[in-house]
């Protein structure tokens, strides 16, 4: 029998023993989507001072989304992108992502132009923003909740840990309770919507333990997406200076393989898991270089879960 005939889990078709994200759209929409990811030129609450400064410790605080210029229109980054996309794949529908930085830190009324003028971009099937905990007021979730009577839309939030502690130690500036209070907000109000919730395994002074308490505080909250990152020390950083001293070192790619299969573990199999480990920008990684190399990475975290016999949600009920 092959991988994929022999595989346990149920949300796949393919020898993948997680939900997948490329699953997860085909089954909802037909056929492959691609991400098209947008620029809108926002900054954050901890980087501009009304958090904090400096943003978190790995945040180089000058980047922005890869392939967009934030100088340009919305329209246009969004062309731009699908005309090389089309030049590669046959694909015909795209989910406008507003990515860089905090895509609701605006005004509500700016918050509702950005999103009614994206909804309406040719070919869009969905909308994505990503964005913090404390900078989605309620009014904002009102907007999101009637623009998801119009589109699908998915809300990503960043947690990177449930520890207190290590939401200080990384200049996160919010706490847990703040970001379940606006996870339960964002259900009640905007029930239509999907959230996504970011996790990053690898951070300061973490141990294994702290990162499946995550996994085990976020499978609590039953998100509908979850993204598993690992740390990167990325060049101008607190986080590379930190690692140039000896300070912080990062895990080796066995750990994180590891770490990561344990986490698929204890999560709701219905949970879809739209990364499980990040893009490494070689220009600008200082470390883990291993993580450059993403489809091995992904290629032994199926390998590890096939040797186990294991696949995500094998321990939900633990």
């Amino acid at each position: 029998m092959s991988q994929v005939t022999d595989n346990p889990f149920k949300n796949s078709d393919t020898n993948k023993r997680y939900y997948t994200y490329d699953y997860y759209l085909r089954r909802t929409f037909g056929q492959k989507c691609a991400k098209i990811t947008l620029d809108a030129g926002f900054t954050c609450p901890n980087i501009d001072g009304s958090r904090g400064v400096g943003g978190c410790i790995y945040c180089s605080g000058g980047s922005r989304s890869a392939g967009c210029n934030e100088l340009l229109p919305l329209f246009t980054q969004y062309t731009e992108q699908i005309q090389k996309i089309r030049s590669k794949w046959d694909v015909t529908k795209f989910i406008p992502y507003l990515q860089a930085y905090t895509n609701s830190y605006t005004s509500p009324d700016n918050f509702k132009r950005i999103l009614n003028e994206i909804r309406e971009f040719d070919g869009a099937v969905m909308i994505d923003i990503a964005t913090r905990a404390d900078c989605l007021e309620d009014e904002k979730i009102e907007i999101l909740r009637d623009v998801s009577e119009k589109i699908p839309v998915t809300v990503e939030l960043g947690l990177q840990s449930s520890n207190d502690e290590t939401a200080k130690r990384i200049n996160r500036c919010h706490t847990y309770d703040e970001f379940t209070d606006c996870f339960a907000r964002l259900r009640k109000i905007a029930p239509r919507v999907k959230i996504a919730v970011h996790i990053i395994d690898g951070l300061p002074e973490e141990s294994r333990e702290d990162m499946l308490k995550t996994a085990v505080d976020v499978r609590a909250l039953n998100p509908d997406i979850i993204k598993i990152h690992l740390l990167h020390v990325i060049k101008d950083t607190p986080l590379a200076k930190m690692y140039e001293k000896g300070i912080y070192t990062p895990l080796e790619k066995d750990e994180y393989v590891n770490i990561v299969c344990d986490q698929l573990e204890l999560l709701c199999p219905d949970t879809v898991v739209e990364r499980v480990t990040g893009d490494g920008i070689k220009d600008s990684l200082l470390s883990p270089l291993w993580s450059l190399k993403k489809t091995s990475v992904i290629n032994d975290i199926d390998k590890e879960l096939y040797r186990r016999g294991s696949y995500q949600g094998k321990k939900y009920n633990f």
